[in-house]
């Protein structure tokens, strides 16, 4: 009986991913991730066109924008640990078809009513594919050093995608209409789908117990209010206002009876247990903080370079490729640096480098410095990437393997939340440094043309484009210099941020301690099949 139960578990070892197509599969998971990332970032080039196209109002357009990443954040949690119930591989697949299917209806959208479904669709496809695509890895990987290898890999494509997919788009716009940045993923996934469906493993957590679908709907409307409130403030609405301030309540209120639910299971959705663990909760509050700088960072970098120094948005794009590329390296080299250096100083000196790199960028100024920018990037990108990688594949090791879909769903939670944070916490510090410098008034400028520019940059120019003349010059050199210092303002608070992260980060282990995993070969199969 030995042998049959040694041939047995060879046989799920294969069907886990532990033979030699596990590369393939990795090749194939990158392409999803892609695909989701592209579709986070694609459409924000192409809001002019769609405006001009749909005429949606101003609720309109802000769904149009806001309603994928809204709900992908929400059913992160309801579809990775369903994935774990029913199956990661069928998940996923799933994920793939209603994604193609999604991005046909929001390329021929002839409404912005219908974009907006659509684009909730690509939401709802998007939280299939994301955390599934993080749980098949870990099962196809049980081997941490070559995991930490793999979550390199994946982690420099996520890094590729989210930078092409304003390139990508500033490209399709420049030849074809605004649907084309949608069309563009059905045939990726025509060929995701059956390759998917031919290479993937398939696989699952433990079954015991019936899934928790009212703790998944908790979590899913917690999640979805709490998001939403951070996106409004991100967005620059009042903090008191009702519709701020109702669904960040109401979210919070659901997550509490979310997780005091499952507290009281015996068979819970998301095994809390898992916070207990200070590599684990570590890597998830490093995350958060990471992609709160990171974001808040990106959005005040890409007013800057296209407000302050007149750069179109494909040259934008361009002059943040350096960050991209930064981050790409530290991805391919994470697994290296992980083997030699630890989790904690992984982490910890990601957090320290991309401290450095923002004090770095504070010798911005209105004059373009492409060298400093340039080195500010490659060192914002190296050092962001680095800690995310530690971070994640900590987390993702600390889970248990049959909780990997509800982990995942924990770590891309956490991404997402820490950039609406970001953008709100971040952007409510651009908006207090930035007012202060026009409140007082600019020489020859009319004092509600002065209120007004206190706004934003951009309200500040098109006030000084219908003063002209001196006045509007004025208007704009003031403008810009009060943005220039509320920039420098924001990074200092980065800054601090970023440290406050690498203080957390001394909580995560030492070293990396790798299991070891034996894959049986031809001979191991034969001595199995010659002791039955």
């Amino acid at each position: 009986m030995s042998g049959t139960t040694t041939a047995a578990a060879a046989l799920r070892r294969r069907a886990a991913g532990a033979g030699a197509n596990r590369w393939v599969v990795l090749f194939v998971l990158c392409v999803s991730l892609l695909l989701v990332a592209v579709d986070a970032t694609v459409l924000h080039v192409a809001v002019p066109a769609v405006t001009e196209d749909l005429r949606p109002g101003a609720i309109e357009l802000l769904w149009i924008v806001d309603v994928y990443p809204l709900v992908c954040a929400s059913l992160l949690i309801l579809f990775g640990t369903l994935g774990d119930r029913v199956g990661r591989r069928r998940i996923l697949l799933l994920g793939y078809a209603l994604f193609g299917v999604a991005s046909v209806l929001a390329a021929l959208a002839g409404s912005a009513q219908v974009l907006i479904m659509a684009r909730a669709l690509l939401g709802v496809g998007g939280a299939m594919i994301m955390p599934a695509t993080l749980s098949i890895l870990r099962q196809v990987f049980p081997d941490r050093r070559e995991r930490a290898l793999a979550i390199g890999v994946w982690s420099a494509v996520a890094a590729v995608g989210a930078a092409v997919g304003p390139l990508l788009g500033g490209f399709l716009l420049e030849h074809f209409w605004w649907g084309s940045v949608f069309l563009v993923n059905i045939p990726l996934m025509l060929v995701s789908l059956p390759v998917g469906r031919l290479l993937l493993p398939e696989s699952k957590g433990d079954d015991r117990g019936p899934w928790d679908v009212v703790g998944a709907l908790m979590a899913a409307g917690g999640l979805f209010g709490v998001v939403l409130g951070v996106k409004r403030l991100g967005g620059g609405e009042p903090v008191a206002s009702v519709l701020t301030v109702l669904p960040l309540v109401v979210g919070a209120a659901l997550l509490a009876a979310f997780v005091r639910r499952q507290r009281r299971r015996t068979h819970p959705l998301v095994d809390l247990e898992m916070f207990r663990r200070p590599a684990f909760s570590t890597s998830v509050g490093c995350i958060v903080l990471a992609m709160l700088a990171l974001v808040g960072l990106e959005l005040v970098a890409a007013q800057y370079l296209q407000l302050v120094l007149g750069l179109s948005p494909l040259q934008t794009g361009l002059r943040l490729l350096p960050l991209t590329f930064a981050a790409m390296a530290a991805g391919l080299a994470g697994a290296r640096m992980l083997r030699r250096f630890g989790p904690r100083r992984m982490v910890c000196a990601g957090f320290c480098l991309t401290a450095v790199a923002v004090l770095l960028l504070t010798g911005m100024g209105r004059a373009d410095n492409s060298a400093l920018l340039v080195s500010g990037f490659v060192l914002l990108g190296f050092g962001l990437e680095t800690t995310l990688f530690g971070a994640y594949e900590s987390m993702l090791s600390e889970a248990p393997q049959e909780q990997a879909g509800g982990a995942a769903a924990i770590g891309e939670t956490s991404y997402q939340l820490g950039a609406g944070i970001g953008i709100a916490l971040l952007g409510s510090v651009m908006n207090a440094a930035y007012a202060p410098g026009l409140a007082g008034g600019v020489p020859g400028v009319p004092a509600s043309a002065s209120a007004s520019a206190g706004h934003s940059l951009g309200e500040a120019y098109e006030v000084a484009g219908q003063l002209g003349g001196p006045a509007g010059a004025a208007l704009r050199r003031a403008a810009a210099d009060a943005f220039v210092h509320g920039l420098h303002a924001t990074l200092v608070v980065s800054a601090g941020l970023l440290s406050l992260g690498a203080v957390m980060a001394l909580r995560l282990p030492r070293g990396m301690r790798c299991e070891a995993v034996s894959v049986p070969g031809p001979r191991d199969a034969a001595e199995s099949r010659v002791s039955v």
